[in-house]
């Protein structure tokens, strides 16, 4: 139970630290098209995103596939430039492209999870189960992730009913500013 424990905390500190602002800028990209009133559908798009993050590193830990750390790196803020583009640019998000961001939170979890597989690898590696430490980890993640939704949620709750902020302005201003963020980061993590 010590183990599932430490690696829940890890988990859980892999999106909420002041290290993960990578992590932190993806999921408030992710739900910024989304109001509260739409928390069934934010749950399911960060769960496709976790689902990509355990599959990479549970093969990761098994050593079926590894990607060089600086090509990872570069392509973590990628998602987060693409992510928020698709929000400012899209002028009309209907069902069948919400779909689609289903898909493209559970591939952009793929790349995310590639990023901690290194460190990952190590510590997992010297398990004699994967599944434990795994288990752990994710639901940490999970968990973490979900406390962020909750207090974006809470903060656009604040904007949008007390101070009237406009529904589309949010989306700009946010989409913007983690879109400058996140090309920065991209910039400085070109791999060649």
């Amino acid at each position: 139970m010590q183990d599932f424990i430490f690696y829940l905390k890890l988990g859980w500190e892999h999106i909420i630290s002041l290290d993960a602002l990578d992590h932190q800028l993806f999921i408030l990209a992710l739900i910024a098209v989304y109001s509260y009133n739409d928390l069934k559908k934010i749950l399911i798009l960060v769960t496709a995103f976790t689902i990509g993050h355990s599959l990479t590193l549970a093969l990761s830990v098994l050593d079926v596939l590894r990607v060089p750390g600086n090509w990872i790196e570069f392509l973590i803020p990628v998602t987060i430039v693409l992510t928020s583009l698709d929000n400012i640019l899209m002028k009309n998000h209907q069902k069948n492209l919400m779909r689609l961001n289903y898909y493209l939170a559970l591939i952009f979890g793929l790349i995310h999870g590639m990023g901690f597989a290194n460190t990952a690898r190590m510590m997992i590696a010297k398990e004699q189960s994967i599944f434990v430490p795994l288990l752990g980890f994710n639901i940490g993640l999970e968990l973490g992730q979900i406390a962020m939704v909750i207090v974006i949620l809470i903060i656009l709750f604040i904007l949008l009913n007390i101070f009237k902020v406009n529904r589309k302005d949010w989306i700009l201003f946010v989409s913007s500013g983690v879109l400058a963020l996140s090309l920065k980061m991209a910039l400085e993590r070109i791999p060649f």
